[in-house]
């Protein structure tokens, strides 16, 4: 695919994206609300991204402003949906859930919208990561320069939707992405970094492409048996724990957006937890194990190794 061909996918995804929000949106207005809490969370200024989060102060909010601040929240894709002191480099949240009233036929057209829109959502992602042909670390320039505004953190997040849950609990994950990744991989992701003949601040081109050589060669000297990961910390987040009383089943969910729990009717309402101030300094695990000692290869990726000679 040309590159012009995905920059012509990328605008009508977005466009196609935005509309099936709003029909959403509108989708869910009708149904009967019959409760919502949603959890409002401090929100993170420009420049402050990489700041260590040692405690959240969190702002509840019920009934018609949880689902009110609920479809705003669907619908932020651009930087001019929201303030221009908030960072767009780090997701805006809003843990909580909706229950709303659905008989069947509203039940099946809510789950068709919500399947098409992240649908739309995972398509955008390929678009963007794949398709396009750009390297990583030159996305942010090719979105912006095609689809000025657009925070693709927001875009990509998918809408969970729930059948009658028995209870909808919340809480908080403190962990890193570990992910296994293969030597050749990260080679070509390098190559083609170098190819590509940019540089990235503050260094100059020619200065960049040498730090990308060192840490071409930092890999290749690894043994062929080394098994390489990528680490990558991640900020507290909060969560949900849906429980399923006829499936004896939990279920644990990523919650950056409120959960949608559609009930047939008044009687079936989950049970709803809330969602308290997190604290580091009072975390404690039930346990943890020792990990297997990973050694350090190429910093700015998180990439690791389990062995070095």
């Amino acid at each position: 695919m040309s590159r012009h061909d995905a920059i012509d996918r990328l605008h009508r995804c977005v466009a196609d994206l935005e509309t099936c929000l709003s029909a959403l949106c509108d989708r869910l207005q009708e149904q009967r609300l019959l409760a919502a809490r949603v959890f409002e969370l401090p929100a993170i200024n420009k420049g402050n991204e990489h700041e260590p989060v040692n405690q959240i102060a969190v702002e509840q909010h019920l009934a018609q402003p949880a689902l009110d601040r609920t479809l705003k929240h669907f619908t932020r894709l651009f930087i001019h949906h929201q303030s221009e002191t908030i960072s767009t480099k780090a997701a805006v949240r809003l843990p909580g859930v909706i229950c709303l009233e659905a008989a069947p036929q509203a039940f099946m057209a809510i789950h068709q919208m919500t399947e098409s829109i992240n649908n739309l959502k995972k398509r955008l992602e390929e678009i963007i990561t794949i398709e396009s042909g750009v390297a990583s670390e030159e996305r942010f320039e090719f979105v912006h320069t095609h689809i000025p505004g657009l925070i693709t953190l927001n875009a990509y997040r998918s809408i969970t939707l729930l059948d009658a849950p028995d209870s909808v609990r919340f809480g908080w994950a403190n962990k890193h992405i570990i992910k296994k990744v293969s030597r050749k991989e990260i080679l070509h992701n390098l190559e083609k970094s170098i190819a590509a003949g940019r540089s990235v601040a503050p260094w100059s081109r020619e200065q960049w492409a040498e730090k990308l050589e060192e840490e071409m060669a930092a890999i290749k000297s690894l043994p062929a048996s080394a098994v390489l990961r990528i680490k990558r910390p991640v900020k507290v987040q909060p969560i949900a724990r849906v429980w399923n009383k006829q499936q004896q089943k939990q279920t644990q969910f990523a919650c950056p957006s409120p959960l949608i729990a559609l009930c047939p009717d008044a009687a079936s309402v989950p049970k709803i937890g809330e969602l308290l101030n997190y604290d580091q300094t009072k975390v404690t695990y039930r346990y943890k194990p020792d990990a297997k000692p990973l050694y350090s290869i190429v910093p700015r990726l998180h990439l690791y190794s389990d062995r070095l000679i």
